[in-house]
């Protein structure tokens, strides 16, 4: 009797078709992504709330060339969402084999991401002369009283979504060297990290991108 009780319990945590049946795998990612949501929820506050309290904040980003580059790093992103799904969709089919090569596709435009924005990074650093808690005297001149603390936002928001995606290349390789080991749902729930974190990006874009865009005409 004990024994049918365990063989119960161990099939309803496995997960099945009933409502509300999820297996410990994938309900451990969900209760992982919805504290990490709260992480980036009180981070993008907190950005708002600065930037928004400040009787100036600097709108360094002209439409050529950084919005153009940070919009070809978002397609970038968006076509690494697309791929997963294929990723997962040929799992569920037990074709490991493209499963295989789409989770590579995915770390490609993962990897070009962080490429991206890395060189993205270096331009501000390098040739505008940006830092955490310093503004560049172009910008300050420009923006005669804007809070310093442009810098220490950018970066702190921007390489916390970096750091997941490269956590997140990582993760789907470790998938795609092992797939004939995993199962269709490790799959899956590798896919709902990517896709959480490419989520992320889509209000990251616009709060510190589109609503920084330098409107002076040259």
């Amino acid at each position: 009797m004990a024994e049918a009780r365990v063989e119960t319990l161990a099939e309803e945590w496995s997960g099945g078709t009933l409502p509300y049946r999820v297996g410990h795998r994938k309900l451990g990612m969900w209760l992982f992504l919805m504290s990490d949501s709260l992480t980036f929820a009180a981070l993008l506050f907190a950005y708002s709330y600065v930037r928004f309290s400040s009787d100036t904040w600097v709108t360094p980003f002209p439409f050529s060339p950084s919005i153009i580059f940070s919009s070809g790093m978002t397609l970038v992103l968006l076509s690494s969402s697309l791929t997963m799904v294929f990723a997962v969709s040929a799992a569920k089919r037990r074709d490991r084999k493209k499963a295989r090569l789409w989770i590579l596709g995915t770390m490609f435009f993962g990897s070009l991401f962080i490429v991206l924005h890395t060189i993205e990074w270096l331009r501000l650093i390098n040739d505008e002369g940006l830092r955490p808690f310093q503004l560049p005297a172009e910008w300050a001149a420009k923006w005669p009283g804007a809070s310093p603390l442009f810098g220490a936002t950018f970066f702190g928001i921007t390489g916390l979504h970096m750091f997941h995606v490269f956590t997140g290349v990582c993760y789907l390789g470790i998938i795609a060297a092992r797939i004939r080991k995993f199962t269709a749902e490790d799959v899956e729930v590798s896919g709902l990290y990517w896709h959480f974190v490419d989520l992320v990006w889509m209000f990251v874009f616009p709060l510190i991108y589109l609503l920084s865009v330098d409107m002076t005409i040259k």
